[in-house]
């Protein structure tokens, strides 16, 4: 065993670059795309490309029947070319919007469910190399049914697949679940850290 020792991990320490300026340069419904300049010691002048999310962060929810199944929604993602199976998410409608409402939306609207509880399990950065884009991943127990939407043009109405949470995994370990967010909400939900969040 070495008997090195290292520094505590600090995510917030001074960066290593300092930002010359910043240029929004696409403005959309969902995100914005900014372009930056920074300077860094080691080789100077260089430019990147950033996306950052409008009206708050994207929200999922994993939602369990009483009976342990767990409802997987078909979409088509055009950018792609492919269509997913994926826990219900979206975002939200303003900036007053909560995330915890979304969730509820956004279960309702695409898998027909509402919750009697509802908890956030955990949040992630989606990815950190060019977008601020986070997920919020709630937990949805207690299920009722409830009127489902039309969720998009891509997909004008998508089918609902209810999955036993063994088969969920499966999915994830054989690459046919391959959306980020389900596959974090899936694991963390097989591997019984979900167990108590909704008590």
């Amino acid at each position: 065993m070495s008997n090195e020792t290292y520094r505590a991990f600090d995510p917030w320490r001074p960066s290593p670059v300092k930002e010359i300026s910043r240029k929004q340069i696409v403005e959309s419904h969902y995100f914005n795309v900014d372009h930056v300049t920074f300077e860094s010691n080691q080789i100077g002048s260089f430019e990147r490309y950033f996306i950052h999310e409008n009206n708050g962060e994207t929200v999922a929810v994993i939602a369990v029947t009483d009976d342990g199944m767990i409802p997987l929604v078909e979409q088509y993602r055009i950018a792609n070319h492919r269509w997913t199976l994926e826990i219900p998410a979206g975002h939200a409608n303003n900036p007053s919007e909560r995330p915890a409402d979304v969730a509820k939306r956004k279960l309702a609207e695409e898998a027909g469910f509402d919750a009697a509880k509802l908890a956030q399990f955990t949040r992630f950065l989606n990815t950190p190399g060019y977008s601020t884009q986070h997920t919020s991943l709630f937990y949805a127990t207690g299920l009722t049914p409830a009127t489902r939407q039309e969720i998009g043009p891509e997909t004008p109405r998508s089918d609902v697949r209810m999955v036993s949470i063994e088969d969920a995994y499966q999915m994830v370990v054989n690459g046919t679940i391959v959306d980020a967010k389900s596959v974090i909400a899936i694991l963390r939900l097989y591997s019984g850290s979900l167990d108590h969040v909704n008590d």
